[in-house]
Protein backbone atom coordinates (compact mmCIF):
# COMPACT_ATOMS: atom_id res chain seq x y z
CA UNK A 1 0.00 0.00 0.00
CA UNK A 2 1.63 3.07 -1.34
CA UNK A 3 2.06 5.93 1.57
CA UNK A 4 -1.05 8.08 0.09
CA UNK A 5 -3.22 5.55 0.07
CA UNK A 6 -2.45 4.80 4.16
CA UNK A 7 -2.70 8.27 4.64
CA UNK A 8 -6.32 8.68 3.01
CA UNK A 9 -7.46 5.53 4.78
CA UNK A 10 -6.09 6.51 8.14
CA UNK A 11 -7.82 9.85 7.66
CA UNK A 12 -10.84 8.32 6.58
CA UNK A 13 -10.44 5.51 9.84
CA UNK A 14 -10.62 9.16 11.67
CA UNK A 15 -13.50 10.63 10.35
CA UNK A 16 -15.04 7.74 10.85
CA UNK A 17 -14.34 7.51 14.81
CA UNK A 18 -15.32 10.71 15.37
CA UNK A 19 -18.81 10.78 13.68
CA UNK A 20 -19.17 7.49 15.51
CA UNK A 21 -18.19 9.20 18.98
CA UNK A 22 -20.47 12.11 18.10
CA UNK A 23 -23.53 9.92 16.91
CA UNK A 24 -24.30 7.91 19.63
CA UNK A 25 -23.46 8.51 23.19
CA UNK A 26 -24.40 7.76 26.82
CA UNK A 27 -23.41 11.41 27.58
CA UNK A 28 -20.77 13.46 29.87
CA UNK A 29 -19.79 16.20 31.39
CA UNK A 30 -21.53 19.21 28.83
CA UNK A 31 -20.86 22.94 29.30
CA UNK A 32 -22.10 26.15 27.95
CA UNK A 33 -20.82 29.51 27.89
CA UNK A 34 -21.55 33.13 27.09
CA UNK A 35 -24.68 34.97 28.80
CA UNK A 36 -26.63 31.21 28.09
CA UNK A 37 -28.31 31.23 32.03
CA UNK A 38 -28.21 27.71 32.55
CA UNK A 39 -26.49 25.81 35.14
CA UNK A 40 -24.08 22.45 34.08
CA UNK A 41 -24.83 19.65 35.16
CA UNK A 42 -22.81 16.66 35.84
CA UNK A 43 -23.15 13.47 33.66
CA UNK A 44 -24.56 15.30 30.71
CA UNK A 45 -27.97 16.99 32.42
CA UNK A 46 -28.28 20.81 32.55
CA UNK A 47 -31.17 23.00 33.84
CA UNK A 48 -32.18 26.84 33.08
CA UNK A 49 -33.72 29.14 35.47
CA UNK A 50 -37.07 30.01 34.94
CA UNK A 51 -36.73 33.36 33.74
CA UNK A 52 -33.39 32.74 31.77
CA UNK A 53 -34.49 30.32 29.51
CA UNK A 54 -34.23 30.43 25.37
CA UNK A 55 -37.18 29.96 22.93
CA UNK A 56 -37.11 26.33 21.37
CA UNK A 57 -36.63 26.35 17.55
CA UNK A 58 -39.35 25.59 15.33
CA UNK A 59 -39.68 21.63 15.30
CA UNK A 60 -42.48 20.90 12.64
CA UNK A 61 -41.97 18.35 9.76
CA UNK A 62 -43.30 15.02 8.67
CA UNK A 63 -43.56 12.25 11.76
CA UNK A 64 -42.00 8.85 10.41
CA UNK A 65 -45.88 7.99 9.84
CA UNK A 66 -46.31 11.00 7.53
CA UNK A 67 -48.06 13.06 9.55
CA UNK A 68 -47.81 16.80 10.10
CA UNK A 69 -46.54 18.00 13.39
CA UNK A 70 -45.39 21.19 15.04
CA UNK A 71 -44.53 20.86 18.72
CA UNK A 72 -45.64 24.61 18.86
CA UNK A 73 -49.12 23.73 18.81
CA UNK A 74 -48.27 22.22 22.43
CA UNK A 75 -47.71 25.66 23.65
CA UNK A 76 -48.94 25.65 27.67
CA UNK A 77 -47.74 21.41 28.53
CA UNK A 78 -44.28 20.83 28.93
CA UNK A 79 -43.46 18.60 26.39
CA UNK A 80 -40.19 16.30 26.42
CA UNK A 81 -38.45 16.29 23.10
CA UNK A 82 -36.60 12.38 22.87
CA UNK A 83 -33.92 12.41 19.72
CA UNK A 84 -33.49 8.83 18.85
CA UNK A 85 -31.91 6.80 16.21
CA UNK A 86 -33.28 2.80 15.90
CA UNK A 87 -29.87 2.07 15.22
CA UNK A 88 -28.38 3.99 18.52
CA UNK A 89 -27.65 1.45 21.77
CA UNK A 90 -28.22 3.71 24.11
CA UNK A 91 -31.61 4.75 22.58
CA UNK A 92 -33.01 0.92 22.87
CA UNK A 93 -32.00 0.91 26.84
CA UNK A 94 -34.40 4.14 27.14
CA UNK A 95 -36.92 3.48 25.08
CA UNK A 96 -38.98 1.59 27.53
CA UNK A 97 -39.02 4.39 30.17
CA UNK A 98 -40.18 7.04 27.95
CA UNK A 99 -42.82 4.59 27.10
CA UNK A 100 -43.90 4.24 30.54
CA UNK A 101 -43.53 7.69 31.43
CA UNK A 102 -45.34 8.90 28.73
CA UNK A 103 -47.92 6.74 29.43
CA UNK A 104 -48.45 7.18 33.06
CA UNK A 105 -48.70 10.95 32.11
CA UNK A 106 -50.87 10.82 29.62
CA UNK A 107 -53.54 13.84 30.18
CA UNK A 108 -51.99 15.32 33.20
CA UNK A 109 -50.10 18.51 30.89
CA UNK A 110 -46.98 16.52 29.60
CA UNK A 111 -46.44 15.64 26.33
CA UNK A 112 -43.52 13.43 24.70
CA UNK A 113 -42.34 13.92 21.25
CA UNK A 114 -39.35 12.03 19.57
CA UNK A 115 -37.07 13.18 16.95
CA UNK A 116 -35.50 10.32 14.81
CA UNK A 117 -32.29 10.77 13.34
CA UNK A 118 -30.26 9.40 10.72
CA UNK A 119 -32.20 6.58 9.87
CA UNK A 120 -32.15 6.07 6.24
CA UNK A 121 -36.05 5.03 6.16
CA UNK A 122 -38.80 5.31 8.41
CA UNK A 123 -39.27 1.59 8.06
CA UNK A 124 -36.60 1.12 10.85
CA UNK A 125 -38.26 3.55 13.24
CA UNK A 126 -41.04 2.87 12.82
CA UNK A 127 -39.91 -1.10 13.73
CA UNK A 128 -38.24 0.63 16.75
CA UNK A 129 -41.64 3.13 18.13
CA UNK A 130 -43.25 -0.68 17.76
CA UNK A 131 -40.86 -2.63 19.63
CA UNK A 132 -40.59 -0.66 22.24
CA UNK A 133 -43.92 0.85 23.03
CA UNK A 134 -43.79 4.09 21.86
CA UNK A 135 -47.27 5.36 21.48
CA UNK A 136 -46.17 9.78 20.66
CA UNK A 137 -45.66 11.20 17.56
CA UNK A 138 -41.62 11.13 16.28
CA UNK A 139 -40.41 13.96 13.74
CA UNK A 140 -38.74 12.05 11.16
CA UNK A 141 -35.35 14.14 10.74
CA UNK A 142 -32.61 11.53 8.76
CA UNK A 143 -30.30 14.75 7.87
CA UNK A 144 -29.96 16.18 11.67
CA UNK A 145 -31.70 19.00 10.57
CA UNK A 146 -33.97 20.06 13.26
CA UNK A 147 -31.11 19.55 15.59
CA UNK A 148 -29.12 22.26 14.24
CA UNK A 149 -32.13 24.45 14.62
CA UNK A 150 -30.99 24.73 18.40
CA UNK A 151 -28.53 28.19 18.53
CA UNK A 152 -25.16 27.52 19.77
CA UNK A 153 -24.16 28.23 23.65
CA UNK A 154 -27.65 27.37 24.51
CA UNK A 155 -29.03 24.00 25.98
CA UNK A 156 -29.24 22.06 22.45
CA UNK A 157 -29.11 18.28 21.82
CA UNK A 158 -25.46 17.37 20.93
CA UNK A 159 -25.72 13.85 21.10
CA UNK A 160 -27.74 10.86 20.73
CA UNK A 161 -29.60 10.70 22.10
CA UNK A 162 -30.37 13.44 23.70
CA UNK A 163 -33.36 14.64 25.64
CA UNK A 164 -35.28 18.42 26.08
CA UNK A 165 -37.63 19.37 28.41
CA UNK A 166 -39.76 22.38 27.34
CA UNK A 167 -41.76 24.30 29.82
CA UNK A 168 -45.65 25.56 29.22
CA UNK A 169 -44.48 28.88 27.51
CA UNK A 170 -42.14 26.73 24.76
CA UNK A 171 -38.03 27.34 26.28
CA UNK A 172 -35.98 25.33 27.11
CA UNK A 173 -35.88 23.76 30.45
CA UNK A 174 -33.57 20.71 30.84
CA UNK A 175 -31.42 18.77 28.78
CA UNK A 176 -29.93 15.47 29.05
CA UNK A 177 -26.88 14.17 26.82
CA UNK A 178 -27.47 10.35 28.13
CA UNK A 179 -29.72 7.83 28.21
CA UNK A 180 -32.10 8.35 30.94
CA UNK A 181 -34.14 5.41 33.64
CA UNK A 182 -37.48 6.73 34.41
CA UNK A 183 -36.36 7.75 37.31
CA UNK A 184 -33.64 10.52 36.10
CA UNK A 185 -36.22 11.47 33.28
CA UNK A 186 -38.76 11.86 36.20
CA UNK A 187 -36.37 14.40 38.37
CA UNK A 188 -36.20 16.48 34.99
CA UNK A 189 -39.92 16.66 34.29
CA UNK A 190 -41.58 16.91 37.36
CA UNK A 191 -40.07 20.54 38.80
CA UNK A 192 -40.84 22.03 35.22
CA UNK A 193 -44.54 20.95 35.65
CA UNK A 194 -44.80 22.28 38.47
CA UNK A 195 -44.12 25.50 37.82
CA UNK A 196 -46.63 28.43 37.33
Amino acid sequence: MSTRSRAVLFGAMAAAAALTLSACGNGGTSGGGGNTGFVTGNNGIDTVAQGKRAAAPDLSGKTIDGKTLDVADYKGKVVVINVWGSWCGPCREEAKYFSKVSKAYEGKGLQFVGINTRDTSTTPAIAFEKEHGIGYPSLYDPTGRLMLRFKKGTLNPQLIPSTLVIDKDGKVAARALEALDDTTLLKMVKPVLAEK
